[in-house]
């Protein structure tokens, strides 16, 4: 009998190269949120894909970027303590020669590295082939990889070659999940963060920084027919408080109806959904909302 291979890969980066995306198609399921707001990611998510003898336990980061508030703080230290956790790490790009000073500074850290280092240029469906091949050549020239593979997320493109070349540096090693677990997230958190992903969708570019949204009840009727779900979408301020809500309550029940839908695909049942909007005053800036919110100190 072959012996079990597994270890943990941190997919790491800045904010929208789409490492969210890739996660969910290596993983063949939908366990991150995906938008196009950067800070989409905000805590560090879990998708696992188990193939026969071998697990592989993906580590999809908050984009690493200059903080501006404590959230943002936060963010970027989880995105960083992965890189001390993984067995490889790989490093997603855009098909683009242009390597800023965000980019420099993720190119030093991954310099001390001991373990295997992946480039991942992503988004390959968007430019040419010559623009790819530019590209690798200019991070080359910023540090050494023991691997490089051209992607694209989003079409799924070149995603099992990218297995394959994982599965050749992963260690040997025990199961870590059962084999039909793709994520360790709480159904309470999945739910919380598929409500946040539509009211990202749905809103204005500047409020969907501001949000949190808390799961305040989530009970199975004693029949098994229905799960009640209450939850709050926390804003920073009031006027940011109206648009959330919208004219006559449009918008915040667009966002309910979107979500509704995709918690009901994830629990296999029927939800009813309430959605509230409250108000905490710069909560971003605040360790007491932050942990009561769900980023914890203890997850860094």
């Amino acid at each position: 009998m072959s012996i079990k291979k597994s270890g943990m890969i941190s997919i790491v980066g800045r904010p929208n190269v789409g490492k969210s995306t890739l996660t969910n198609a290596l993983v063949g399921e939908k366990v991150a949120i995906v938008s196009d707001k950067p800070q989409t990611t905000r805590t560090r998510i879990t998708g696992i894909l188990t193939r026969g003898r071998t697990q592989f336990v993906f580590l999809d980061t908050p984009g690493i970027h200059k903080a501006q508030n404590r959230l943002g703080t936060y963010m970027v230290e989880v995105a960083q303590k992965t890189f001390s956790q993984a067995d490889i790490v790989m490093w997603l790009v855009e098909p683009t020669t242009f390597i800023g000073r965000g980019e420099q500074e993720i190119a030093k850290k991954l310099r001390q590295l001991k373990c295997p280092v992946f480039l991942i240029v992503n988004k390959t469906d968007t430019v040419k082939k010559e623009a790819v091949a530019e590209c690798i050549k200019a991070y080359r020239q910023i540090a050494d990889f023991n691997e490089v593979v051209a992607v694209s997320a989003l079409r799924s493109v070149n995603t099992d070659t990218l297995l394959d070349t994982v599965f050749r540096y992963l260690p040997y090693g025990p199961m870590y999940y059962d084999e039909d677990t793709v994520t360790d997230q709480p159904m309470r958190q999945i739910a919380a963060e598929m409500i946040r992903e539509k009211a990202l969708r749905r809103l204005q570019e500047e409020i969907p920084h501001g949000i949190a949204v808390t799961i305040d009840q989530m009970k199975e009727r004693p029949d098994g027919s229905v799960m009640d779900i209450e939850a709050s979408i926390i804003c920073e301020r009031e006027s940011h408080k109206g648009i959330i809500i919208g004219k006559g309550g449009s918008m915040l029940k667009a966002i309910g109806s979107d979500a509704r839908r995709d918690i009901e695909d994830m629990l296999e049942m029927k939800v009813n959904l309430k959605l509230f909007v409250k108000v905490r005053k710069d909560w971003r800036d605040s360790d007491l909302y932050m942990k009561n919110f769900g980023y914890h100190e203890d997850e860094k």
